[in-house]
């Protein structure tokens, strides 16, 4: 994730504290088998695979259990969250999970030392940074990848100007209270940006709760 927020809504990101380091984040229980079902036509057979953003770590571990002859990185900015995710790799047992990294992915040159991955997968983070941070995490996605490779995200957007329900225009002037520079980004814009990083687009992807998923490959 990128450097991290602390003038957003506590709602928006919610995580309870559990036994040996463990986070427990009730939206990530929500939304892990719908995300398991939509990168399976994803990911490799076999290859590397990067998580920004892991949180606390719950979904990277249902995808290393689901898919054992891939390589996941987890990576995120904060401490206790980089903690919780090897609690929970340690906890599941696979052997498939590398380390988790500290990955602030808003900075410029992330992708110089990361780099080759098969997939990349990014979670509700987009509405939660600014348009200029959500774009040097793009690029530098697009820069990370091996040709082929995916980079997938998943998350709240807009449709053109509309909002997809008003429980998603109340939170997203729930965001702009707290920063005027964050908030939802229309789906089209960023995959506009993705096509112009090079990625060929893949058509959205609708998911429970009015989410979608963007996913373009690298050419």
């Amino acid at each position: 994730m990128g450097a991290k927020q602390t003038n957003i809504p506590t709602t928006a990101s919610v995580a309870i504290a559990g036994d040996g380091g463990r986070l427990y984040a009730p939206a990530a229980s929500r939304n892990a088998d719908a995300l398991l079902g939509a990168i399976e036509t994803f990911v490799p057979a076999a290859g590397r695979a990067l998580e920004i953003a892991s949180g606390t770590g719950e979904h990277i571990v249902r995808y290393a259990s689901k898919f054992p002859d891939v390589s996941w990185q987890p990576t995120d900015i904060d401490d206790e969250r980089l903690i919780s995710i090897q609690s929970w790799a340690d906890h599941s047992g696979c052997e498939n999970i590398r380390a988790p990294m500290m990955l602030d992915a808003t900075k410029a040159g992330w992708a110089d030392g990361q780099n080759g991955f098969d997939l990349i997968l990014l979670s509700n983070l987009l509405h939660l940074i600014s348009q200029q941070k959500a774009e040097i995490l793009m690029s530098e996605a697009a820069r990370a990848l091996a040709p082929g490779g995916v980079f997938f995200v998943y998350g709240p957007f807009l449709r053109g100007e509309e909002f997809a329900s008003e429980g998603d225009e109340k939170f997203h002037h729930s965001l702009k209270a707290a920063d005027p520079q964050i908030g939802y980004k229309p789906f089209q814009n960023v995959q506009e940006f993705m096509e112009n990083q090079g990625l060929r687009l893949i058509d959205p992807i609708k998911m429970p709760a009015n989410n979608l998923v963007l996913a373009a490959r690298k050419i």
